[in-house]
């Protein structure tokens, strides 16, 4: 452990009786220009979530007039609001960027109502208007990426099985699995996705484990949504099947196999949070988009994807940028109930309420 993390997080205890563990701290002098804290919940370079987020903080590095501040492998506990805290203290930091779920509530609630003259936001849709107003939400429809993929996978399968090693069956997670089905199914009307849900978002042994068995169930290209794809990624690579990514590129890990990804594109969030913080501007509560808002991409070709499936995939992207509709109903799901009557705009409310598989997905929600 640096003598910097440990300053972070021993901070507050060290300093009880300092004017700096007070609120009205942070409504002191601040340096010129904008500094921005970033907390992750694990690695940097997991080549999942946490990269997705510090791939974007290296790129604010750039900016003039901005600082980056990080610390990584900070639990969902009461040491997430002592590295936060220590941030605002120690590095009158502007903005924080909570990046995991478990940070929000009580945490960054607590401490936005703490310190009002410093922003927080996080990495998950739960802000609300009952909430600090210098409190916020942020985050980007992943399952566009998603669809595409689908789209690129439903032309590079032979076996017409796709595999799908998901976490939770929670609404974000369902909405990729039946958008990437979507996508295959427009490019293969005969494709099927198999879902194994693993029980929680970093199981690297049973994440290796489902995927294996999809593999061995007949399916030749494979995707996820865990929180670090790397074990799917270089399992399926190992048995000589394609794979489609999640959250980062993971394309290094798959050099033979790998077809495309869904990314994040923090980084467009991120330089509008710095911009409206130089200009003085008030920060939107709520920041959210996919591709219509540049928010999210697909990962560069691999060496798995064909010319048709390359082609299809950048038809697609086309299609999303220009609002194209992912859900045209009617839709049934895999246990014969209509769930999508009408078309819907890609951005619906509805859509977030998913609790679903759709007809042609292999699983079950419970």
């Amino acid at each position: 452990m640096s003598l910097l993390k440990f300053d972070r997080r021993t901070f507050l205890k060290a300093s009880a009786a300092s004017v700096l563990a007070t609120g009205a701290a942070a409504g002191g002098a601040r340096a010129a220009g904008v500094t921005i804290g970033i907390v992750y919940v694990g690695p940097r370079d997991d080549f999942g979530w946490n990269q997705a987020h510090a791939v974007a903080a290296q790129a604010l590095k750039t900016i003039p007039g901005v600082t980056v501040v990080e610390e990584e492998n900070v639990p969902e506990t009461d040491a997430c609001a002592k590295t936060m805290e220590s941030m605002v203290n120690l590095d009158n930091a502007n903005i924080i960027l909570g990046t995991s779920f478990g940070y929000f509530a009580p945490f960054m609630i607590d401490l936005s109502k703490k310190y009002a003259k410093v922003q927080f936001r996080h990495a998950a849709p739960l802000w609300t208007p009952a909430l600090p107003k210098n409190l916020g939400s942020y985050f980007g429809y992943l399952n566009q990426a998603h669809y595409v993929d689908g789209v690129a996978a439903g032309l590079s399968t032979k076996s017409n099985k796709l595999g799908f090693v998901a976490a939770k069956p929670i609404a974000s997670v369902l909405s990729n699995i039946n958008s990437f089905l979507l996508g295959a199914r427009k490019t293969n009307p005969s494709a099927t996705v198999q879902v194994i849900f693993t029980g929680d978002w970093s199981l690297p042994v049973r994440e290796a484990e489902a995927t294996n068995a999809l593999v061995d169930a007949g399916a030749d290209v494979i995707t996820c949504h865990v929180d670090s794809p790397k074990v799917v990624i270089e399992t399926a690579e190992k048995r000589g099947v394609k794979t489609c990514g999640h959250n980062a590129s993971q394309a290094p890990l798959a050099p033979k196999g790998f077809i495309t990804g869904a990314e994040y594109k923090w980084i467009t969030i991120y330089k509008g949070y710095a911009s409206d913080l130089t200009a003085g501007k008030t920060l939107p509560n709520m920041v959210s988009g996919g591709y219509e808002a540049d928010m999210v991409q697909n990962t560069p070709f691999g060496a798995g994807a064909s010319d048709a499936a390359r082609a299809a995939a950048t038809s697609a992207i086309a299609d999303l940028k220009a609002k194209k509709p992912i859900y045209v109903g009617p839709l049934k799901d895999n246990k014969g109930n209509l769930v999508i009557a009408k078309t819907y705009d890609n951005l619906d409310p509805y859509l977030d309420k998913m609790d679903y598989l759709l007809e042609g997905v292999q699983g079950s929600t419970t």
